[in-house]
C-alpha cells in the first residue's frame, strides 16, 4: 500500500473522508444523507439550482425521502450542494450519480457519464477514489471513464482509484432502503476496490464484493433483466388468457400460491422506470460487439414494449361497443409514476399511453396524487403541459373513460367505478366483474 492509497484509507476510517455525489436525484440525494448522518463530510453536486437550493433549505424533492433526516444533516453542516463543478477537487471520493439513457435508436446514451468525467478530470488529484454508480454496459468504467479520467496525466490505481457499485434503489420500498439493501462493488483494480469496499462498509449493512469492475456493471444488468424477462412472460401470458377468457390475474394469484418454484411478477401497460426499460438494451448493444446475439433478451423488450398499444386497443374496442370513437373522447389517465405509491415518472408508460391517445384525437386529462404537473420527459418531448386534475364525482362522470396507468393506493377506486362510465384496467384492481371495467 503506497502512501496515498494508507492516506485515503486512514481518512475513510476515521469518517473524515469528504464525499462528493454528483448528481442528487433518486439515487445520489439518499446516498448523500446516508453518509451524512454517519458524519462524513458530504457535497453534492447538480447542475439542476432548484434541487441544490432545496438541499441547502433542508427540503426533499422526492416523496419517499426522509425529510427529517435531510433537514438534520444539512442543519448539522455535514450535509451541503452546489453547482459549482470547479469545486470536484475537494472531496476525497466521487461518486457519479446521473442518467444513463438510451437513444431513439435503443443505443447507450453516455453524455451524462462522459461529461461527467471530463468534469472530474480537470480536478483530479492524487488520492482520490471515484465510484461510478450509473447503471452501464460491462466496460464502461475500466473502458470509458479510466481512459478520461487518465487523461488529466494521473494513472490509475497508483495516484486515483476507480471503481463500480451499482445503485440498487428501490423507491417506495418499505423493506428495503439505501442503507439496508446490500452492496456490490467491483474496482478497475484490487485496490480500488478494497477503498470502494472500506468506504461503502462505513454506512452500509453489507458488502458484496466481486471480482472487477465489469462484474459488478453485469450484475445489475441480470438483475434487471431478469426482472424485464419476467414482466414480459407475464404480460404475454396477459394477452394470451384474454383470448381464452382467463383472468391473469386470477391465475396469478393461485400460481404465487406454491411455496417453491415460482416468483409472483403482475402485467402491467408495459415497463417503466430508470432501469428495467433501458438495461437489457445497453446489453443487447455491448453484447454485439461480441458477435453474440440475445434474442431472448431483445424479444422481452419487444413484448414490454407494445404493451401500451394492445391497452389502447383494448380501449378502442370498449369505446366501440359503446358508440364511441376514440378521436373527441375524453379520457383520464390514472397515474404518471412508473409504479405505485412513488413520485417518480421516469419511463412511465403512462406517457406513452397519453402521446398515443393524443395522436388518435383523444382530449386527455390525467390524475396522480404525487406529480401534480406532469415533467418534460427525454422520450416524449412533445407533449403538451398538463396538470393532474381532481377526481370528483363531476369530472369522473363527464369522461368517457378513466384508464388505470398506476395503481396508487391512495385513490378511492370504488368511488371511480361508480362514477366513470367505462374503466380500463390494467393492474388487476377490480377482481370481481362489473359492466363497466374493461381488463388490459
Amino acid at each position: 500500500m503506497n502512501d496515498t492509497t494508507q492516506k485515503l484509507s486512514q481518512r475513510i476510517n476515521d469518517g473524515q473522508a469528504t464525499v462528493g455525489i454528483i448528481g442528487l436525484g433518486y439515487v445520489g440525494l439518499p446516498l448523500a444523507i446516508a453518509f451524512a448522518e454517519k458524519g462524513f463530510p458530504v457535497l453534492g453536486f447538480d447542475v439542476d439550482l432548484v434541487k441544490v437550493d432545496a438541499v441547502m433549505r433542508g427540503e426533499s424533492y422526492i416523496k419517499h425521502l426522509d425529510g427529517e433526516g435531510l433537514a438534520r444533516v444539512v442543519e448539522a453542516g455535514t450535509l451541503k450542494a452546489t453547482a459549482d463543478f470547479d469545486l470536484l477537487g475537494t472531496p476525497d471520493v466521487i461518486l457519479i450519480c446521473v442518467p444513463t439513457p438510451l437513444t431513439p435508436q435503443r443505443e447507450p446514451e453516455m453524455s451524462y457519464v462522459v461529461d461527467t468525467a471530463n468534469q472530474i478530470k480537470r480536478s483530479l488529484r492524487r488520492g482520490q477514489l471515484v465510484v461510478l454508480e450509473s447503471t452501464t454496459y460491462p466496460g464502461t468504467t475500466d473502458e470509458l471513464l479510466k481512459g478520461i479520467l487518465e487523461e488529466s496525466g494521473l494513472r490509475c490505481g497508483e495516484d486515483f482509484f476507480l471503481a463500480f457499485s451499482p445503485e440498487r434503489e428501490d423507491p417506495g420500498n418499505p423493506d428495503y432502503g439505501t442503507t439496508t439493501i446490500p452492496k456490490v462493488v467491483g474496482g478497475v483494480d484490487p485496490t480500488s476496490a478494497d477503498l470502494a469496499e472500506k468506504l461503502y462498509a462505513q454506512v452500509i449493512a453489507r458488502i458484496v464484493r466481486v471480482s472487477s469492475a465489469r462484474a459488478a456493471e453485469a450484475t445489475k444488468l441480470t438483475e434487471n433483466i431478469f426482472r424485464a424477462v419476467n414482466i414480459a412472460l407475464v404480460n404475454e401470458l396477459k394477452i394470451v388468457y384474454d383470448r381464452m377468457g382467463i383472468d391473469v390475474w386470477e391465475v396469478l394469484d393461485a400460481a404465487a400460491t406454491k411455496p417453491f418454484g415460482f416468483m409472483r411478477f403482475s402485467p402491467g401497460p408495459g415497463w417503466g422506470g430508470h432501469c428495467i426499460p433501458l438495461d437489457p438494451f445497453y446489453l443487447a448493444w455491448k453484447a454485439r460487439e461480441y458477435g453474440q446475439p440475445t434474442r431472448f433478451i431483445e424479444l422481452a423488450g419487444e413484448v414490454n414494449v407494445t404493451m401500451p398499444a394492445y391497452v389502447i386497443e383494448k380501449l378502442q374496442l370498449a369505446l366501440n361497443d359503446r358508440a364511441k370513437p376514440v378521436k373527441n373522447s375524453k379520457i383520464l389517465v390514472l397515474g404518471l409514476a412508473y409504479k405505485k405509491d412513488i413520485d417518480d415518472p421516469r419511463e412511465s408508460p403512462a406517457f406513452e399511453l397519453i402521446h398515443q391517445l393524443l395522436a388518435l384525437g383523444a382530449e386527455v386529462t390525467y390524475h396522480d396524487p404525487y406529480i401534480p404537473t406532469a415533467p418534460r420527459m427525454r422520450s416524449w418531448p412533445d407533449l403538451p403541459t398538463l396538470h393532474s386534475v381532481d377526481l370528483t364525482a363531476e369530472i369522473l362522470e363527464n369522461t368517457d373513460a378513466v384508464l388505470i396507468a398506476t395503481d396508487h393506493s391512495v385513490i378511492d377506486y370504488q368511488f371511480i367505478a361508480d362514477h366513470a362510465p367505462l374503466v380500463i384496467d390494467t393492474r388487476g384492481i377490480f377482481r370481481d366483474p362489473r359492466p363497466n371495467v374493461v381488463k388490459a
